[in-house]
């Protein structure tokens, strides 16, 4: 180490040639808050020097801006569909250098076995992967998970320096009320960053929860609810992902006075959203077009990140912080030029230069879909006594377009042969979610309005959040054969109509990531989307959609394997309305 420090320091003494000069930029001071010239000296993996060097090597940026690698600080990299690997070289095309990752979707069918997957993918990427422990396996007891993450679980985590803090503890109602499971979870990691999820959380509740400790919370979606979180003390996480976007009703939340206490975050971002839009760049692009100031919006993917996160290796182009650089054309467009990490071209104009090592062995995880023996008369949906040949009232799911929530209605529904019918005319489909992990048997049912099927079925192995297999449908033979098919490609994504698959999308690494390059995922999922549209779907994404349906902590209704939750009250209900 100190013969390592003599290079840093001679190099940025003039005494020595940096390894590296990136010069003819712009540099993009988050501490300064100001744009100026000025050369980059870099040594191995550090930044040596600002001013003027000359190098072993020199980089003409031709007057192009020099950012700080762009950090995400929230997101579940499963919800991409790729492989960590794979993630990584798409997202640092984009500028991206590191991200904070809750793997608490892999965890929630693997558990601890899925948290050292995702750390054990993460290695010899092209950005830094950092971890927070995932703090809600099961997200609640209303559904059956594969994993259980207690705080003895956890506490081994964190001796891994990749593993940074306590993910968002969803169970806010458990923070609240005194659940001994959330304290001991809380208590464990004192001292560390401890990420909030609290939707809607106002009042004496939202100071129960804050004074747990909690920091921050990504679920704000009106401006009067961040406003109120902020001055609890908690760092305001703006979420702009591919289901979930809250970037133009918080912008008006960032002004100079605030503005170091929130961040940009995706939380979920799909493949077709990283290809099409970008990932840290596109909330960019989308923030100073809706006003913020450009050196502002960069803090808020940088420096402010680092800083929550107390890496303070990261987030500035500074003397004695890691060589993790983006070299954009403007302030604008924020077109990614090159991406330095840890003072090593990882991608050259929107291109990564990371390519797959087929050497490399392969980390591989058990097959985690396990249903049951199934038979199409489970699909049916018994009636009440005495209501054959009339009607029934239900509850009804309504799902939105761009939503993870969900509200909730009241319709009569046809009973024929003892039978709850489907209504495509009405846009009345059904709803089953089958236990995938244990293959209990468990089956729990809903009818929903909102995707607009006319006939099929779609399935899909990604249930959030503890992603058993969900399955909506117009009829029952079809929702059966869509439900028998993942389990033969072992998860993933389906669309059936008259026992037919008309297209697929297998999911092999536990139910939730693909195997293949980003490019054959997303042209899969194209191909998904046109066969649940040919079904006269409604739904941009339905299959992101149908995914949240079981989402028990979000929402007014949603369905797990244990049956019908009504969140508002977080109980369970009967899906028959008694009157």
């Amino acid at each position: 180490m100190p013969s390592q420090l003599r290079k840093y320091i001679d190099a940025a003494a003039g005494r020595t040639q940096p390894d590296l000069v990136l010069k003819g930029g712009r540099i993009v001071n988050v501490l300064s808050h100001e744009v100026h010239e000025g050369d980059v000296a870099i040594v191995g993996e550090r930044i040596v020097g600002i001013g003027d060097y000359d190098g072993l090597e020199n980089v003409d940026l031709g007057g192009r801006c020099i950012c700080p690698g762009f950090i995400d600080g929230h997101i579940h990299i499963e919800s991409s569909m790729l492989g960590v690997d794979e993630f990584a070289r798409l997202v640092s095309a984009r500028g991206t250098t590191a991200v904070v990752a809750d793997p608490h979707e892999i965890a929630n069918v693997l558990g601890a076995e899925g948290v050292r997957f995702i750390l054990s993918s993460s290695k010899h990427c092209p950005i830094h992967v950092f971890i927070t422990a995932s703090s809600c396996v099961p997200a609640s007891r209303f559904e059956t998970a594969g994993g259980e993450l207690d705080a003895l679980d956890l506490s081994p985590l964190f001796h891994d320096k990749w593993v940074i803090g306590l993910a968002e503890m969803m169970n806010y109602p458990g923070v609240v009320a005194g659940d001994d499971d959330c304290l001991e979870k809380l208590a464990m990691a004192s001292g560390r960053v401890i990420d909030g999820h609290a939707p809607g959380l106002r009042g004496r509740d939202l100071c129960a929860y804050t004074a747990a400790g909690i920091m921050s919370d990504h679920e704000c979606t009106t401006l009067e609810e961040a406003q109120e979180k902020l001055r609890m003390g908690m760092h305001i996480m703006i979420r702009e992902g591919s289901q979930a976007r809250n970037l133009d009703a918080l912008l008006p939340l960032i002004t100079p006075e605030t503005a170091d206490r929130i961040m940009f975050v995706t939380d979920d971002r799909d493949v077709d959203d990283l290809l099409e839009h970008g990932h840290m760049d596109h909330i960019l692009r989308l923030a100073v077009a809706g006003g913020v100031d450009p050196i502002t919006a960069v803090r808020l993917v940088t420096i402010n990140t680092a800083r929550y996160f107390r890496l303070h290796h990261l987030g500035a182009v500074a003397p004695g912080r890691a060589a993790s650089l983006t070299i954009v054309d403007d302030l604008e467009s924020f077109k990614v030029n090159r991406v330095y990490q840890a003072g090593r071209l990882v991608a050259h104009e929107g291109r990564s230069c990371d390519t797959p090592d087929v050497k490399k062995k392969t980390i591989s995880v058990r097959s985690s879909v396990n249903v049951q023996w199934l038979e199409p008369e489970q699909f049916a949906i018994p009636a009440p006594e005495g209501t054959d040949g009339s009607q029934c009232s239900i509850h009804v799911i309504e799902v939105s377009e761009g939503r993870i929530d969900t509200t909730h209605s009241v319709e009569d529904v046809q009973v024929t042969g003892n039978r709850l019918q489907t209504h495509p005319d009405r846009d009345l489909a059904k709803l089953a979610v089958i236990e995938r992990h244990q293959a209990s048997g468990n089956i729990g049912f809903g009818f929903v309005r909102g995707f607009g099927l006319k006939a099929g079925a779609l399935a899909s192995t990604v249930g959030h959040d503890s992603h058993n297999l969900l399955v909506v449908g117009t009829n029952d033979h079809d929702m059966y054969s869509a439900a028998v098919h993942l389990v033969k490609i072992r998860g993933g994504f389906c669309v059936v109509r008259d026992g037919r698959v008309l297209a697929d999308v297998p999911l092999p690494i536990a139910g939730l990531m693909s195997d293949q390059p980003a490019d054959i995922l997303s042209k899969q999922l194209q191909d998904l989307h046109r066969a649940a549209h040919s079904l006269d779907c409604t739904l941009r994404r339905p299959l992101m959609a149908l995914a949240f349906l079981s989402l028990s902590v979000i929402g007014e209704m949603k369905v797990t394997d244990q049956g019908l939750v009504d969140v508002t009250q977080f109980k369970l209900i009967d899906l028959h309305v008694k009157k």
